[in-house]
């Protein structure tokens, strides 16, 4: 806080331009905490609506239901059921779903943990295209409501891992690629 104050105080008396200040607000992991935060917190309010709750969280379930369908469509899972409507169930709400009619050994894991995908569209974006911005308030403002909705929703729900463990084999395949690989580096 303390070196933002300075910053501020260099920006009035003319020693550094607004390119400057902004940079170093750009770079300041403090900042970046405390929205994702404020961020959390806001749509944690929204769960007392249904309506809200749909509307906040339709960016993030489209981009989390659409890695399902697209790995399951690649895998022959054969998706169905494709839907964004939320819906509430003893635990809360289900905020969309994607079904599949052809769950085998080979399709289940992939197809269930798709959404993780996400998270190297994450990195790029922070890596590529973050630097790339101009830096103001808002670029910043939208890159972390971007990166938040984005990881956020790469993570796998519970219904995701209980469809990839259906399939012991699935699971035993899984893990010798995963250990091949891990041995051959």
């Amino acid at each position: 806080m303390l070196d933002q104050l300075y910053y501020k105080w260099m920006l009035l008396v003319g020693k550094i331009n607004s390119f400057t200040f902004l940079q170093s607000f750009f770079d300041n992991r403090f900042y970046l905490i405390l929205l994702v935060i404020v961020l959390v917190h806001l749509k944690n309010a929204t769960y007392k609506s249904m309506l809200l709750c749909a509307l906040i969280n339709l960016p993030g379930t489209i981009l989390h239901e659409t890695m399902h369908f697209i790995v399951g469509l690649l895998l022959n899972a054969k998706p169905c059921n494709f839907t964004l409507m939320p819906r509430r169930n003893e635990n809360g709400y289900v905020m969309g779903s994607v079904g599949f009619t052809n769950i085998t050994f080979y399709n289940a894991i992939p197809s269930s943990m798709a959404p993780l995908m996400l998270l190297p569209i994450g990195f790029y974006l922070n890596r590529y295209f973050l630097p790339t911005m101009t830096p103001t308030v808002t670029n910043y403002i939208l890159y972390v409501l971007l990166q938040t909705i984005i990881i956020e929703n790469a993570m796998p729900s519970a219904a995701d891992f209980k469809v990839a463990r259906m399939h012991f084999l699935g699971i035993i395949l899984y893990a010798g690629i995963a250990a091949g690989l891990i041995i051959m580096l």
